[in-house]
């Protein structure tokens, strides 16, 4: 399997591709070549074989036509003696076809009794010979063979046969070698690239494409992606300080104007409405401040800055004391609050966005759930490589309609009279990215579940985590 996995990865390089590519090619016009070669060259040789034979063969029906029997079987027996015609040959044969002189001793069973030329194997010293033949038939009803062994032809063509199987495997081992030659050179470039776009992704917004002096390809494309990526971190910084900067210089104010409502609020001789409204003022000032804190968070843990805090933190912990720091609202609106655990349970990361998370899920069951309603919170390894941490709840649910958008920013869909900022998934989801995990929201006929699952070994984070 290993063997099957490293092939598999190694037809998957663009490199190895290409010179696999570039082999094939020079398969291909090798073998045209190669074969308008031996086209042209068998198309000569069999032209002079066959003007042999036919001269040949002219010349034996002359003498019999102006000598008669003796004067071609004369001709025949010079031809056969002669040791430049050594592979020549020859048969005379009467009506019947029995022999009458040359240097077959029967008619061939391949060839018939029509005329015409005719490729037989024939048997030369122990051995078959593919033989070209010509068959004619002669005056007196004499029939005539003339032929030439062409097993020479035959031989060459599987030597060229041969050759060319020998460069196709020497051209794929040599694209194969090169082709990963290449992709060492190639990868080592581009794993360069893929590092420093991790570490981008995991917050470090300094990191740069590593250049050499070679002024390459590569060299361009880093320089190009260097440039983007300053762009990239200037716009990041300027949107950042404007966001820190508008939330901290409203925060400030909306303080101040809490601080002075409640310092207005313990003076004697309000009337009651005028407590009622610094009440409500005050609440409303406060649910502001909490929009910021949470805008501040969202910003914090989006730029990755918080994987740089990851450490060993026990999971099942944390869901204990989120569980019981939400139990007496739990107790106040008549609800039974319980919690599921196989007990300490460890992963890496940073423990108080994962408690803040957690309880934001608790936070949502209780809210929605309503008076008299169910809470259940669990903690399981339903996966080989992930914890799952479920919040379920028999309150109204969500509408299919609505997963996709309850994780939006600000987006409170149907829920609007119940008090909140509309940030609480969309923090818990913005946690499971950053921990390379995902947010998963399901029916629980009735009400909700909202599943948190988290891998054990923290990975890059994660790009997207859609309801489902």
């Amino acid at each position: 399997m290993t063997a099957v996995a490293g092939g598999t990865r190694l037809l998957r390089s663009a490199s190895v591709r290409v010179a696999l590519s570039y082999a094939a090619v020079f398969i291909v016009s090798t073998l045209l070549l190669v074969s308008y070669i031996w086209w042209r060259t068998t198309g000569y040789l069999d032209q002079e074989t066959d003007a042999a034979i036919i001269a040949d063969t002219r010349a034996i029906a002359d003498r019999l036509r102006d000598f008669g029997l003796a004067g071609a079987l004369a001709t025949i027996s010079d031809r056969v003696k002669e040791a430049a015609d050594e592979r020549a040959i020859y048969l005379l044969t009467d009506p019947l076809l029995t022999p009458l002189g040359g240097n077959l001793n029967a008619w061939p069973a391949e060839i018939g009794r029509q005329a015409g030329w005719y490729e037989v194997r024939l048997v030369q010293g122990d051995k078959l010979h593919m033989t070209r033949i010509l068959s004619v038939d002669l005056p007196s009803g004499f029939h005539l063979l003339v032929g030439r062994d062409v097993q020479d032809r035959v031989q060459i063509r599987f030597m060229i046969l041969r050759g060319l199987g020998w460069a196709s495997l020497a051209a794929l081992a040599l694209a194969v070698v090169g082709g990963i030659l290449v992709r060492r050179a190639v990868f080592r470039r581009v794993e360069s690239i893929n590092r420093t776009a991790a570490a981008i992704v995991q917050g470090d917004l300094t990191r740069r494409v590593p250049t050499s002096r070679s002024a390459d390809e590569f060299d361009q494309l880093s320089g190009t992606i260097n440039e983007m990526l300053d762009q990239i971190q200037r716009l990041i910084e300027e949107v950042r300080s404007a966001s820190d900067a508008v939330a901290h210089d409203l925060r400030t104010p909306l303080a101040e104007i809490r601080g002075r409502l409640e310092a207005l609020q313990r003076r004697q001789g309000l009337g009651e409405a005028a407590f009622e409204e610094i009440g409500k003022t005050i609440a409303d000032i406060d649910r502001l401040i909490s929009v910021f804190n949470a805008l501040l968070r969202l910003a914090d843990i989006r730029s990755g800055v918080r994987r740089a805090e990851f450490r060993e933190v026990d999971l099942d912990r944390i869901l204990a004391d989120a569980a019981e720091l939400y139990e007496p609202l739990a107790e106040a609106k008549a609800m039974t609050l319980s919690v599921e655990s196989p007990g300490a349970t460890t992963i890496k990361g940073d423990p108080d966005l994962l408690s803040q998370a957690i309880g934001n899920l608790l936070d949502n069951a209780i809210k929605y759930a309503g008076s008299g309603g169910a809470v259940a919170a669990r903690l399981d390894r339903s996966e080989a490589q992930a914890l799952r941490v479920e919040v379920r709840d028999n309150g109204p649910g969500i509408a299919p309609e609505e997963m996709p958008l309850v994780t939006r920013a600000f987006y409170r869909g149907g829920g609007r009279e119940i008090p909140g900022t509309g940030l609480g998934l969309n923090l818990v989801e913005a946690v499971a990215r950053l921990h390379g995990g995902r947010l998963e929201l399901s029916d629980n006929h009735p009400g909700l579940v909202a599943a948190l699952v988290l891998p054990l070994a923290p990975g890059p984070p994660s790009q997207a985590a859609a309801p489902h």
